[in-house]
């Protein structure tokens, strides 16, 4: 039997929930039994608690068969349980480390009491952490073993489910439970507390408690707030039961009858501060729900109030509650205006054109495009227009470019400058907005869908985890992060590993679509002609092994010239290989190649393919991928071809810039093929075959799996019908067995020379006429 059973109930929480588990799992105590509830959730959650379970013995999932919420959740989970003891952690928070190595010698020390306290941290969607608040009761209490009418103060520690470990057997004896609802943890908090006969605390944050923006309850405004005033009318109901000095119930316990004077003291002071917090609290009540909230609560305080205890001024009307709260609403509403005239103030006549046609009609068939910051018709967004032109011709689409960036704009596509006339009224009245960025002054109107395709697979932090490492490069601060996140109704994502991160480093509302990324469908869908097409426009040689290098966008001033030495590169791979050089698009202008690079294409050394516009036609060109941290790794691997990876400098820009995959482990699923350190490396590599053996094979194999999950060659279709044509489904992704790959270069070529003996035996000497 297992000293400890952790449960964690969970719903839609993909993107936290691996560390959660994480925490629990590496623990240094061992002897722990984790029990994984998952809620019917939407995403994969569910599949995450799988694969833990099938790694892990310790992990117990269980999935519930309709949606229950979190305390009918807990209670499944505690139904399962063998544990000494019980504890409860949601599934977006965390156990420090060496909780359970702590909370073992605690509650050995204290001769195995009923319930066992602790503190807990709060961090926010900025990462930054704070106590929990209740270290001062917990340390007042020191090593004394007691019970509530021994301390009552203890009943001030916050009614939560993860502050507290309880004794199996009193949580069965004393019929535990948690309620069906929302604020389903207070009966539990307090009725455990009530009903001990032994509780000892423990000053130390033992839990990391997450602060969500959104996605749960308690940061969606709405009525279903209410039900907090149920929850404590329903406690105060039996109190009876539970108090000395009342009539008995099936949970209480012989104490004093002159603790229940203060005990019913602290019990209300604390529903009395928790309830006008939640007033007071504009994303839990909104104004038009104030004054019935106020009227609930209030009710709920003085029907329940102790002889003799100060009603506080704020309760005596609503009209006073408004009048001692008013001065801070003014100072609220003084700031707000003084800031909205900063604006206006700064905004020119076309912004404040923009704010009046955003209230003219939509236009249900406009889209604009946008993508790499509005520089270039490329990338995701450029194959869900071609797609639409193809399946939904009635759309129109208008691509939103930079002013200067107009030449790379294909002849007969209509576009826009960023910042013009035009520019504001079709951001206003466009029905669909998408873009791998973001759109300069948008604000967004309700009708308007914005699709985020973002621009590839996380391998750097982004987002909000960027802001927490020293080289992340300038950009918007995680405020504005976060008022573009607000703006996304969908986002794109490859593989699960992204939808994690997205949810994360993009906290929203925002729905995320396992689509696989629609730029990719090439991978899938171009042919053996289309790839010799392909190598014939580039200018590779006839038979040569292509070598497509593209590193990653450096932030620093020298970033426009390629890490590795090219010249002595092309030297190294010899006449059999021809190295294509590809510099990240926003290492310069796009188009305008550094000199050594273009100095080498015209000694014939190397071929120079920055400015070609998709990098997918480049890679459906190349024999293989030399890359270093630069997210077309995951892309090329969808179509199943040699990659090396040069890791030059791979610790520095890991501790600069935060990284999400460790390339360089060699672990099957972080690794995508063979590792290079230097050009010798990389030559080696080839002449010795290794690019291409078995082990690479076998590394690579392992990647896909992991980062190519959704790519079918259907991407760009199931965006289209679901988000432009308002589909209810996402088409269904091609069971693995069913996806082909693009032919390689190899391939391509056998087949282009089978075609050509074919014809020469139908139409040489002796062929029969028709």
């Amino acid at each position: 039997m297992p000293r400890f059973s952790v449960i964690v109930p969970a719903r839609s929480v993909q993107g936290f929930l691996r560390a959660c588990l994480d925490s629990v799992l590496e623990q240094s105590h061992r002897d722990v039994e984790l029990i994984a509830v998952d809620d019917c959730s939407a995403d994969a959650t569910g599949a995450i608690i799988d694969e833990y379970a099938r790694h892990d013995p310790r992990l117990i999932a269980r999935h519930q068969r309709r949606p229950s919420g979190a305390g009918p959740s807990r209670n499944a989970g505690a139904a399962l349980a063998r544990g000494d003891y019980l504890l409860f952690l949601d599934g977006d928070d965390t156990l420090a480390p060496g909780a359970l190595a702590a909370v073992d010698a605690r509650l050995r020390a204290c001769g195995e009491p009923d319930v066992l306290l602790w503190d807990h941290e709060r961090v926010d969607v900025w990462e930054r952490r704070r106590p929990g608040g209740d270290g001062a009761l917990l340390a007042a209490a020191g090593d004394t073993v007691f019970d509530a009418a021994q301390r009552p103060e203890a009943l001030g520690v916050a009614p939560a489910a993860w502050n507290r470990a309880v004794r199996r057997d009193h949580w069965t004896g004393r019929g535990l439970a948690f309620a069906d609802g929302p604020y389903e943890d207070i009966p539990y908090a307090y009725e455990s507390l009530l009903t001990a006969g032994r509780v000892a605390a423990l000053d130390r944050a033992c839990v990391t408690w997450r602060e969500r923006r959104r996605g749960s309850a308690g940061t969606t405004p709405g009525r279903h707030h209410f039900v907090v005033v149920q929850r404590y009318e329903e406690l105060f109901a039996r109190l009876d039961g539970l108090l000395p000095g009342g009539e008995p119930g099936p949970g209480a316990r012989s104490a004093p009858a002159e603790a229940r004077p203060q005990l019913l003291a602290v019990l209300h002071a604390r529903m009395t501060e928790r309830l006008l917090a939640i007033l007071d609290d504009p994303d839990r009540i909104v104004p038009a729900d104030r004054a019935a909230f106020f009227r609930a609560a209030s009710g709920c305080i003085r029907r329940h109030r102790p002889a003799g205890a100060p009603l506080p001024p704020a309760l005596r009307s609503y009209r006073a509650y408004r009048s001692l709260h008013g001065a801070r609403d003014m100072r609220r509403e003084l700031a707000r205006e003084l800031r909205d005239r900063g604006e206006a103030a700064a905004r020119t006549a076309y912004r404040r054109y923009y704010g009046l046609r955003l209230h003219a009609p939509l236009d249900a068939d406009l889209v604009l495009y946008g993508a790499r910051g509005n520089r270039a018709v490329t990338g995701n967004p450029y194959a869900v227009e071609r797609k639409a032109r193809e399946i939904a011709p009635q759309l129109y689409g208008v691509w939103a470019v930079r002013e200067g960036a107009e030449d790379a704009v294909p002849a007969g596509t209509d576009h826009v400058t960023v910042g013009s006339r035009r520019y504001w009224e079709l951001l206003a009245r466009a029905a669909y907005l998408v873009t791998d960025g973001d759109f300069p002054g948008a604000a967004g109107r309700p009708g308007q869908l914005c699709l985020q395709t973002h621009q590839g697979t996380p391998l750097k932090a982004t987002g909000l985890d960027a802001h927490r490492h020293p080289g992340a490069p300038a950009g918007p601060g995680p405020g504005r992060v976060l008022e573009h996140a607000d703006q996304w109704d969908y986002c794109l994502s490859a593989n699960q590993h992204s939808s994690e991160i997205w949810e994360r480093a993009y906290p929203s509302s925002y729905e995320t679509l396992a689509t696989g990324f629609p730029r990719n469908d090439r991978y899938h869908t171009a042919t053996a002609a289309d790839v010799r097409a392909m190598r014939a426009a580039l200018g590779i040689r006839p038979g040569a092994t292509a070598v497509l290098y593209a590193p990653t966008h450096r932030d620093h001033p020298a970033a426009a010239a390629p890490p590795l030495d090219v010249a002595r590169l092309a030297a190294a791979l010899g006449p059999r290989f021809q190295l294509l050089v590809r510099a990240h698009p926003y290492a310069g202008r796009q188009g305008a190649p550094d000199p050594q690079t273009a100095a080498l294409q015209e000694a014939g050394a190397v071929l120079d393919v920055s400015g070609h516009p998709h990098i997918e036609d480049l890679c459906l060109a190349a024999d293989a991928l030399l890359s270093d941290c630069s997210s077309v790794l995951f892309d090329y691997a969808d179509l199943d071809r040699p990659i090396i990876v040069h890791t030059a400098g791979w610790d520095a820009f890991r501790l600069a810039r935060g990284v999400y995959v460790d390339l360089l482990s060699g672990r099957p699923g972080d690794t995508p093929g063979v590792l290079a350190q230097d050009e010798a490396a990389i030559a080696g590599a080839f002449h010795s075959g290794r690019w291409d053996g078995p082990a690479a094979a076998s590394l690579r194999a392992a990647f896909r799996d992991r980062f190519c999950q959704y790519g079918d060659g259907l991407a760009a279709e199931r965006v289209v019908r679901r988000v432009l044509l308002g589909e209810d489904d996402l088409l269904p992704l091609l069971p693995p067995d069913e996806r082909r790959p693009a032919p390689s270069p190899r391939a391509a070529e056998r087949a282009a020379a089978q075609q050509d003996g074919a014809t020469r035996t139908l139409t040489g000497p002796g062929a029969v006429a028709g």
